[in-house]
């Protein structure tokens, strides 16, 4: 197995633009198989394993990690128009253990100790640039792999919500005629003030969205990803809101706060960034049992979204806990970015222990 470190990863130091412009190619390596039958939202899969929006800027990204052992490749959420990406930092270490969201600030970290506040801000190529790149990238991805791709509304000043969940399907009938398999709505964005980067707080706007979009999907599975809830009720609201049209749940996006320096000065002008991890694995986790429970409790003629895991999983031990806990996919974004050979030392050592 070659060293870990010498394989082409995401490099903080650089800007989105350089990492969207220098993706690296596919390798060619063995992958471990993973044992059991697998399923996503209805489709079949060789494995639980998946990357959710955010490190997989372009299809050549995608093409890159699909040939690492991961079986659903999420395409970082994109628009109906170009946006630029956030200055540097985009990617900052932090300083902090297990968060619950009550957390007024953490404090940065000169090396990463595995947890990051992620300040990008939902950058988005122009559509016609990412459409050609999602029908192309279809067509090289093996047909076992599952292609998603997560879209998002741009609000303008003069929209009502109406105008905001008509931008969503707009997109997401723009990623499925390109060849998505699955579409993905982001709901939850930390580092956005406006509303498209907090309908999971609102259920009747989220309920709109969501069903503009399922009119459009079809037969396409349609996915929803939420941010940090930890409320038996916020999360039975949302969870009602939207079971009409989801066929999958993605949690969690983050848990957000304030970043400061050594001396306690805010970065990112005092603006609170998403942190992602190792430190939200619990939070995660949590969040994941609030939803299987509440899911338990519908009455059997009510759909049953499935549950997509993301949050701080890094190792085989985390899969078997979020697989255990009622997850039917895990992903994983921080720990296969640091490592892109995670997935493959996961299936390696989950097949020895099957």
């Amino acid at each position: 197995m070659p060293n870990t470190q010498h394989l082409p990863r995401y490099l903080p130091e650089q800007t989105y633009e350089w990492n969207y412009k220098h993706a690296p190619e596919p390798v060619d390596r063995e992958v471990p198989s993973f044992p059991g039958c697998w399923s996503f939202c209805g489709l079949p899969v060789p494995s639980p394993l998946g990357i959710p929006a955010g490190p997989l800027l372009n299809g050549k990204w995608v093409l890159y990690y699909a040939s690492l052992g991961f079986d659903v490749l999420t395409y970082k959420t994109v628009r109906s128009s170009s946006r630029a990406c956030y200055p540097l930092p985009n990617l900052q270490p932090v300083q902090t253990s297990s968060l619950e969201g009550t957390e007024t600030a953490v404090k940065l970290s000169a090396e990463m100790q595995g947890s990051w506040a992620v300040s990008f801000g939902m950058p988005s190529a122009e559509p016609d640039v990412w459409r050609r790149d999602v029908e192309q990238t279809r067509k090289q991805l093996s047909a076992e792999k599952r292609l998603s791709v997560s879209v998002v509304g741009s609000l303008q000043p003069d929209w009502s919500l109406e105008d905001l969940a008509d931008d969503y399907a707009r997109c997401a009938k723009w990623a499925i005629e390109s060849g998505a398999d699955c579409v993905e709505t982001n709901f939850s964005c930390p580092n956005v003030c406006t509303r498209d980067g907090q309908l999971y707080q609102q259920p009747e706007a989220a309920a709109l969205v969501a069903s503009r979009v399922k009119a459009v999907s079809g037969t396409v599975p349609y996915l929803i990803k939420i941010g940090h809830l930890s409320q038996k009720a916020e999360a039975h609201a949302f969870l009602q809101a939207v079971l009409p049209f989801a066929a999958g749940i993605v949690m969690t996006n983050s848990v957000a706060t304030t970043v400061v320096d050594d001396q306690g000065t805010p970065l990112f002008s005092g603006e609170q960034r998403g942190i992602c991890g190792a430190a939200t694995r619990q939070a995660s986790l949590n969040q994941l049992r609030l939803f299987t429970e509440l899911i338990a409790e519908l009455p059997a003629d009510q759909p049953r979204p499935d549950l997509i895991s993301c949050g701080g999983i890094g190792s085989a031990s985390d899969v078997r806990t979020f697989l255990a806990a009622g997850a039917n996919a895990t992903h994983l974004a921080t720990a296969a970015m640091c490592d892109p050979l995670i997935a493959c030392q996961i299936r390696k050592e989950l097949a020895a222990t099957s």
